[in-house]
């Protein structure tokens, strides 16, 4: 039997079909099928195993290697999640929403790249180089040494880096990018993991380091297959919220550094802007806080970072009450909702719920549902909270409060910003109290409700 010319491609996942359907077996997407030659299929073209090679030189597990060598951007913020600076002969995927400003930032660390002597090449398939050299003197670093291309033919883009060989290349944006020994057009998942081995592929061969732009999907997953994220060495998303001037650079694979650090930028009229003390950012103008606001220190990476939280209990219009989430985990929630209203007697039945972390900053820590527990409780008794209080700690389903690691740094940086109290999980009382910060320690989830509502129990609603 004759093989098929053709095959289909999901354009979400890269499962391949021999006929069309409206929906992937594979990840269930509707109408992501597209048609593609057989010739592009993976291992389609796999060259025949020739004679024998060289074994492979093993060595010792206790050896040691030399240190892994820097680039740095000059920009702090993203050299901090990079791990210490961009690493030769790696890869690195940025992906972010559209107009986050992704370009912007990418452009500003090859600048700053060049000025400290790197070769650096940056290559645009979305724009004109006339587009780029205005984004560049509108963010003053036009005078940068930096080689400026536009083309998406992957073929030229290469023979020109071979020529030019640079420390440090920016590809904008992968999805542009095409091959002609793939049969597909430019963004399909075949140009794209194609593409991409290509440029990681040079990247090991040269030594140099490249960096990938990546459109994302609406679900806010970088678009194309797994695989490129499995490819590169490195996958940092740059997020922000719509009409807010701050923005989150966070590294969620590194093989070079941490995966838990985060970058903070903001946005303005000259580019982006470092943050070095975030806090001061997600925490606003200082002053009494209206109720349902409480003050969460948390820590993301080896930097703390104190945010508020902010929660309101209102009747509910229609029958069904709503629960809405921003920043946070919709189903952790449900858990605290769940807890406050079993083990305090705190009723939330006929009322819609919102809950949203200022500054656009996502919190994933557990060590939140303290400060969590605290905003809805004001929020339902529509009590403020000290202007001058903190609070974190895990909440288990039984209702006790379990300590959150790293508690001395968090201490240090709410005594720091002038907090006077925190509401925290029982602690070593020999390790003192940072900065004069008064302590109350919350064993049980009850005894929040008691310090914030002294008649909690007859509070039902």
């Amino acid at each position: 039997m004759a093989k098929p010319e053709t095959i289909y491609v999901c354009q979400s996942c890269g499962a391949i079909h021999p006929k069309w359907l409206g929906k992937c077996e594979a990840c269930g997407s509707w109408n992501s099928l597209a048609e593609e030659s057989a010739r592009a299929a993976p291992g389609a073209m796999a060259a025949p195993v020739g004679k024998k090679g060289k074994g492979v030189a093993f060595v010792e597990l206790a050896g040691v290697g030399a240190d892994t060598p820097r680039l740095p951007t000059s920009i702090g913020e993203l050299d901090r999640v990079c791990g210490g600076g961009l690493v030769p002969a790696s890869a690195v995927l940025v992906g972010g929403d559209p107009g986050v400003g992704k370009s912007t930032l990418l452009l500003q660390a090859a600048a700053g790249a060049a000025r400290a002597g790197a070769n650096v090449a940056y290559v645009t398939g979305e724009e004109a180089e006339a587009q780029i050299q205005d984004r560049a003197r509108r963010l003053q670093v036009a005078d940068a040494p930096v080689k400026l291309a536009a083309e998406t033919d992957l073929r030229k883009i290469l023979d020109g880096l071979k020529t030019l060989k640079p420390d440090i290349v920016v590809v904008d944006s992968i999805q542009t990018l095409w091959i002609d020994s793939v049969e597909s057009a430019p963004g399909s998942v075949t140009q794209v993991r194609a593409c991409a081995h290509e440029l990681v592929r040079f990247a090991k061969k040269s030594g140099a380091c490249v960096l990938l732009v990546g459109h994302v999907t609406k679900d806010g997953q970088i678009a194309g297959p797994r695989v490129v994220e499995h490819l590169v060495d490195a996958v940092i998303y740059f997020e922000g919220e719509r009409g807010m001037p701050f923005r989150i650079l966070r590294a969620v694979k590194n093989r070079f550094g941490p995966t838990d650090e985060i970058g903070v930028f903001e946005m303005c009229e000259m580019g982006l802007r470092e943050t070095p003390n975030p806090s001061a950012l997600f925490l606003g103008a200082a002053g009494a806080r209206a109720s349902g606001a409480a003050v969460f220190a948390g820590v993301e990476g080896s930097r703390p970072v104190l945010v508020e939280i902010q929660a309101l209990a209102a009747p509910a219009a229609y029958g069904t009450a709503r629960r809405a989430v921003v920043g946070w985990d919709s189903a952790r929630l449900a858990m605290i909702l769940a807890v406050l209203e079993t083990r305090c007697g705190l009723s939330f039945a006929g009322r819609d719920v919102y809950l949203s972390v200022a500054g656009g900053l996502r919190i994933t820590e557990p060590a939140a549902d303290l400060a969590v527990a605290a905003a809805l409780i004001s929020a339902l008794a529509d009590e403020p909270l000290p202007k001058d209080c903190i609070a974190f700690g895990e909440v288990a389903l039984s209702g006790d409060v379990r300590p959150a690691g790293r508690t001395d740094m968090r201490l240090k940086e709410a005594a720091k910003l002038g907090f006077k109290s925190a509401f925290a999980p029982p602690r070593d009382r020999a390790a003192g109290e940072p900065g004069g910060l008064r302590i109350r320690e919350i064993a049980r989830i009850g005894d929040l409700a008691a310090a914030l509502i002294p008649n909690a129990e007859g509070r039902k609603r």
